[in-house]
């Protein structure tokens, strides 16, 4: 991942022109960067274990068919995650890689190169960072600190938030990147967040990680989230099981 950093990603932060930067989707870009890394992460791992299959972000938005993998014994991709922000010249941006079987992600990996910040996991193991075992921790303030994108949000879902959540937390914006907003729920920055689009290359290894770190993160009825399970709404990381408890029991309350 260092490698892939520093020879596919780095040389193109600020640097990157107009050519370089392809438009996916509404808000949603792609970079050239994104390519390169990806092609070199697959050779990489390809190399590491050829028995699995390889889920990279890129080439299942060129075939999606390729998703269809997610059930089998896989490779997760994520080349740059934070695309829009690295092609703004800004941070934070990072490389996640997972390792899943049968739906479920065994180990991941999430690795921002500006700073040189490696979190790992596997299942059972706990979570690491630069291989410094860490327990998540919550920030500590009066009003737990709630990280929710309004930009994905419908107008009704907003109206939610705002009448809900806001009296109880302190609402902040998202970075835009997993691989950063993950760690922050586990290093006393944010106490919960809430994810709408809930893509594998995005959570699988952050997921696995933040659970492992002793915080929680599940699908907001409760259940386990799958990496084979993407379409799936409603997911939510918490620096405790108690703080997800009382966010969700919030989400959920009937009027």
């Amino acid at each position: 991942m260092r490698r892939v950093a520093v020879e596919a990603i780095l040389p193109h932060y600020r640097t990157l022109s107009e050519a370089q930067v392809e438009e996916k989707a509404h808000d949603d870009v792609v970079t050239v960067a994104d390519h390169l890394a990806e092609e070199m992460l697959e050779e990489g791992l390809a190399a590491i274990d050829p028995s699995l299959a390889i889920v990279g972000e890129e080439a299942a938005h060129d075939d999606p068919s390729i998703l269809e993998r997610l059930s089998g014994d896989c490779w997760i991709i994520d080349p740059l995650d934070g695309t829009n922000n690295f092609a703004k010249g800004k941070p934070p941006f990072g490389i996640i890689l997972a390792r899943a079987s049968g739906g479920v992600a065994e180990a991941g990996w999430l690795y921002d190169p500006l700073n040189d910040r490696l979190c790992h996991t596997e299942v059972g193991q706990g979570a690491y960072i630069n291989g410094e075992k860490i327990t998540a921790r919550p920030a500590g303030k009066e009003m737990p600190i709630a990280a929710i994108s309004m930009i994905f949000l419908t107008p009704e879902q907003q109206e939610l938030v705002g009448r809900k959540l806001a009296p109880h937390y302190d609402l902040v914006e998202i970075p835009r990147c997993a691989a950063e907003q993950y760690p922050r729920l586990a290093l006393g920055e944010n106490d919960v967040s809430s994810f709408k689009r809930t893509l594998a290359w995005d959570h699988a290894a952050g997921v696995l990680w933040l659970n492992e770190a002793g915080g929680k993160a599940a699908r907001l009825d409760g259940s386990a989230y799958r990496v084979d399970e993407q379409d799936k709404p409603g997911l939510v990381g918490a620096s405790s099981p108690v703080i997800w408890d009382q966010f969700v029991e919030r989400v959920l309350a009937p009027e």
